[in-house]
């Protein structure tokens, strides 16, 4: 399919602030005897079932003494086989970054690839592994037993060590990695509460500089304090945040500010369970809501120009969408997420130079629930750009109160529109109520539009599993704390501003919060996958020359070496270091 160019100019004047990012995957948990479905083993004739697994009610149960006893039991026999293949004496770097090539074929990943979930009835079953080995390594971390090795810890501590030299810095992902190692080493020679600590590394690590030992240090008390935590603790567990905090800071290391955060979202969660928690969740989720709003503040602005992630996913989907309606003389775009709407400047340029078959209208709805007026400043921005082309424009504003009661009325579609959808980081807000999910499904599918551009967080924030549910977290966000070390100056009020009331604010929600107040679930596309099928959705495959317009947006980056690019399935990962970030996946019904 001939490649359709697009350019990147005019990017000074918009910006896009989707870097609020929350979070999904499978995990472990065994609720009053029964293994959570979702995470393990979908049953996918039952639509009911599906969504009762997205409810508050399924949140883990940590007063119930048997199922931490269970859960400690499976944790302690799987931890020692787990370390025996996932860490051989060979193997201590991590996953490195796979570059997109222009033409040919397009690379696989391996280290990528999701499992189907199958439907399963024996509640002890072990869970499949996560898909990167430092994400499993502190999933099946606990108290170890007594029969693990010590000796196998120490070859592998001395292992890592020997590869030190005439080495790169450690990325945010290795010191968790060794953090994490060193935890469950120490954790077998523990005594009492805080003993542990007095002196954890020795020689071990003496390869290291003294900034990464200590953040080595900080990660390992941070671990020590959420398996308290999730033990109910409390007294120790703010020992250890107390001990944490002396190190860790809002504007220190990219480890000391992912600390700070995280320790911070524990002390609220110990805060909450013994009662002592005082500011209401209503008053924490409408300061979400207006940071999520689409102004044109500087700080989003600079992470679009700064950082690769939402160009990359943009050039992609917009380059797919003008491949679906190239024929097209009126083009009805409808979007749920516009924000600013600098997604569809790329759009608007492309479709104007489309020299040989020019469109008669491009018609943009915007389907929302919040801040209508910055609607209104996003269509006055698009409509004189679109002018200012001499392309003939229409932006036409939804709104709706709530999303449930979303309808096909509420949108005018004219017989002679191909029309196209996108759902951008929108889903994952509806997973806490899946009546919405469920409504907007089958409004879109009544729509019958000609293609479906889905981008998602490409992450497990939906585990019941406190513990699993926090590996996946600190994981993921670690990577936005080292790309934001890598791509921004440490004193950059930008920076500030995004880690604080972005990152600080998603983190809290998802370590913090349980039940109704946990509004903060992604799920990983493999999971998405599934719930599409069940609406006749049909996966297509991400064109060559979205491919190509993917790579080389993120060629023009200064950090691209450290930006992958990888395809799962039919779609698109993009992650940063090994760890994967956003998802963007093609539909259309059958």
């Amino acid at each position: 399919m001939a490649n359709v160019s697009i350019s990147n100019e005019n990017f000074s004047d918009f910006q896009d602030d989707q870097f609020h990012l929350n979070g999904h995957e499978e995990g472990e948990l065994v609720v009053n005897g029964i293994e959570d479905p979702w995470f393990e083993h979908i049953d996918y004739a039952d639509i009911d079932s599906f969504y009762s697994m997205f409810g508050p009610n399924n949140d883990e149960d940590t007063s119930d003494l048997q199922v931490r006893i269970n859960l400690l039991e499976d944790q302690q026999q799987s931890i020692s086989d787990w370390m025996q293949n996932h860490f051989p004496t060979n193997t201590v770097m991590p996953l490195q970054p796979v570059q997109i090539q222009p033409t040919g074929e397009i690379p696989g990943n391996d280290d990528l690839q999701t499992q189907v979930p199958e439907r399963g009835n024996n509640s002890n079953e072990k869970p499949n592994p996560f898909s990167l080995a430092s994400l499993e390594l502190l999933k099946n971390y606990g108290r170890l037993s007594k029969n693990l090795s010590e000796e196998n810890l120490s070859t592998n501590a001395l292992n890592f060590e020997a590869c030190l030299g005439n080495r790169h810095k450690l990325s945010m992902e290795e010191i968790l990695r060794v953090a994490a190692e060193r935890y469950i080493q120490y954790s077998t020679r523990k005594r009492d509460g805080l003993s542990r600590f007095i002196h954890p590394y020795g020689s071990a690590l003496s390869g290291l500089c003294m900034e990464e030992t200590r953040d080595v240090e900080l990660v390992h008390h941070l671990i020590a304090t959420v398996e308290e935590v999730n033990n109910q603790q409390f007294h120790l567990a703010s020992k250890l945040i107390s001990r944490c905090m002396w190190v860790a800071s809002d504007s220190g290391t990219p480890v000391q500010r992912l600390s700070f955060y995280f320790a911070k979202a524990l002390e609220e969660r110990i805060h909450r369970s013994t009662g002592r928690y005082t500011c209401t969740d209503e008053d924490r989720h409408l300061k979400y809501i207006k940071t999520k709003s689409l102004g044109t503040n500087a700080a989003s602005l600079t992470c679009h120009q700064l950082i690769p992630f939402n160009q990359v996913m943009q050039f992609a989907a917009v380059q797919t969408i003008v491949e679906n309606v190239k024929s097209a003389k009126k083009i009805h775009l409808i979007d749920f997420n516009v924000r600013s709407g600098i997604q569809w400047i790329v759009l608007i340029q492309a479709l104007a130079e489309k020299g040989d078959s020019p469109i008669e209208l491009l018609k943009i709805t915007a389907v929302g629930s919040t801040e209508k007026e910055n609607y209104e400043v996003t269509g006055n921005t698009l409509h004189s750009f679109a002018k200012s082309l001499g392309l003939p424009f229409s932006f036409v504003i939804v709104f709706v109160s709530d999303m449930k009661d979303f309808k096909k009325e509420s949108i005018n579609i004219e017989t002679d529109e191909t029309v196209a959808v996108y759902l951008n980081f929108i889903l994952r807000t509806m997973i806490p109520r899946p009546d919405c999910l469920d409504n907007l499904m089958k409004v879109v599918r009544s729509i019958r539009p000609t293609v479906i551009v889905v981008g998602e967080v490409e992450a497990n924030h939906n585990s019941p599993s406190f513990l699993n549910r926090f590996i996946e977290t600190l994981f993921f966000y670690s990577a936005f704390f080292d790309c934001f070390e890598d791509c921004m100056d440490r004193d950059s009020p930008c920076r500030t501003m995004i880690e604080e009331v972005y990152f600080g604010e998603g983190v809290r929600n998802i370590v913090a919060a349980e039940g109704e107040e946990r509004f903060t679930r992604n799920v990983k596309l493999e999971v998405w996958r599934a719930f599409f099928e069940r609406f006749g959705m049909m996966e297509e495959e991400l064109s060559e020359s979205s491919w190509y317009q993917a790579d080389l947006i993120l060629k023009q980056f200064a950090q691209s070496s450290s930006c992958d690019l990888h395809k799962d399935g039919k779609g698109l990962i993009i992650g940063w270091k090994g760890t994967p970030i956003h998802s963007l996946s093609i539909w259309k019904f059958l």
